[in-house]
Order: structure tokens, then sequence, then C-alpha cells
């Protein structure tokens, strides 16, 4: 698969790293070619870097990392976009102290949807810090760390789940593109565990569903409102 990333930062190089070892024609993109190009040669791979354009023209999957500015500003046409799958890691800023104001009205990823109609957005990968991803894929397989994927189109969601699944995650489906609130929501609390409650950056959250079971000695659930 062709993936190519906007933006250089510490998840596009992790990731793109990641499926590059696992077979995938990465390229990554920056205001800075020349960033880019250096991030390819750490990489390996025979990956590549260029302008944030070429990234966009070479993947057929997108992992657009630049928070708060969309891609109408960061490409010279989203045209480079249309029928593609891009995945949205981003989380909003957070403010000093952690005192984070109203839940969301709307998402990040709901707002990059809109500024790129032709494209398929999935939100995905923004429950976690970088240093997650060092621990790829093992022990990640085995302690069975989620990530959360939601969007509105069922094809560029099974991708996402697809290259989740390649290194060592367990992808979990959220639903549509709207869950985004709910899952940016979460990257606010699991940062908030990581940096105003100092449990670091291993820090993470993982659906697990428990076996039945095999009695109700509590009296079991009642009808409630």
């Amino acid at each position: 698969m062709k993936i190519g990333f906007i933006g250089t930062g510490n998840m596009s190089r992790s990731l793109g790293i990641l499926w590059a070892e696992r077979g995938h024609n990465v390229f990554w993109g920056s205001r800075d070619p020349n960033k880019a190009k250096s991030v390819a040669e750490l990489a390996g791979h025979k990956t590549q870097g260029g302008t944030n354009d070429e990234a966009a023209e070479f993947g057929d999957v997108i992992f657009y990392s630049v928070r708060g500015i969309k891609p109408s500003v960061v490409l010279s046409s989203i045209d480079h976009l249309t029928g593609k799958v891009i995945l949205d890691c981003n989380n909003r800023d957070i403010p000093e102290g952690f005192t984070y104001g109203p839940l969301m009205a709307e998402s990040l990823a709901e707002k990059l949807a809109a500024d790129i109609p032709k494209a398929h957005v999935v939100k995905a990968f923004n429950t976690m810090a970088q240093e997650v991803f060092e621990l790829s894929p093992q022990p990640l397989t085995e302690h069975q760390v989620s990530v959360y994927i939601c969007s509105d189109h069922p094809g560029a969601k099974q991708t996402a789940m697809v290259l989740a699944g390649e290194i060592g995650f367990n992808p979990v489906d959220c639903g549509p593109l709207r869950s985004a609130r709910l899952l940016e929501s979460l990257g606010d609390f699991i940062r908030f565990m990581i940096g105003g409650m100092n449990l670091g950056p291993y820090a993470t959250i993982s659906v697990k569903i428990l076996p039945d079971a095999l009695q109700q000695r509590l009296g079991g659930r009642q009808p409630s409102s």
C-alpha cells in the first residue's frame, strides 16, 4: 500500500517507519522538503521524502498530522486527496492545567472532512503517546492495546483497522465519524492521565471484553431509566 504522510512529527515518523518495516511504500511530506527527506533517510526501507503536495499525490492512504490547519491551506489543491483514505490523529491543544472547556460541538475530524468532502476521513491513533509505538508489535499484541477508529466510509474504516492490526494494535470500530467527538475527548483524558496525573507516556486505554458471569448472584441488571 502507498501511504503518504503530511507532516513529519512524532506520530507521522513513528507510524511511517512501522508501516515501512511491514512492506508498505511510504512518502513523508513537509513544508520543508529537506526535513521530510531526513526522516526518510532515518527510516530506510526505500522510503521517500519531499513536499506535502508530493506526499498527497503519492499515497492511496494519507496520514494527516497537521493540527489545526486545513488541507486547503497546506496543499496547493485538495483535489490531490479525492477518493483517498485520510487518517486523522489530531487532538485539540492542551489548555493550562488541563482545564478543558465544554464538550466539543464538532470534532477536529469532522472539520477536516468538511474541508475535503471528496476524501474519506477516518479518526484513529489519537489516544496514545508516541512512546507506545516503540513497543510495536510486541507487547502491544500481548496487552491488547486498542486503537479506536471511526468513519462514515466503511471501506476506509476497514483499511485503517487492517493497518492498525499489522503493527500489533487491537482495532476497535467506533462507528461513524461523529464518534470522533468522543474519541477526541478520550484523547484529552489520556493526555491528562499522562501529564496531569504523571502516569507517563506508556499509559493507554484498552477495551477488553470479559467472559459472561456464570451466575447473577448480585441480582443481575434490573430495568431503569
